[in-house]
């Protein structure tokens, strides 16, 4: 039987997953992904991951998103 991890233990997280953690929608992300600059996502394929210490060290650093 496969152990399931939480999400708060997972080092990438899928938008979805993301958006439930931090409580920020889906759209804001895709929104904050598309953008060159940054550096917290991570391309498998076409799938977006959300690199989450790299995450939470961007949302430390804002004052709004």
């Amino acid at each position: 039987m496969k152990e399931r991890i939480s999400i708060k233990d997972k080092p990438t997280l899928t938008i979805d997953e993301a958006a439930e953690l931090y409580n920020i929608g889906q759209h804001k992300l895709r929104e904050l992904t598309d953008d060159s600059n940054c550096n917290f996502v991570l391309f498998v394929g076409r799938k977006k991951l959300i690199k989450k210490r790299q995450f939470d060290e961007y949302i430390a650093k804002a004052y709004s998103i």
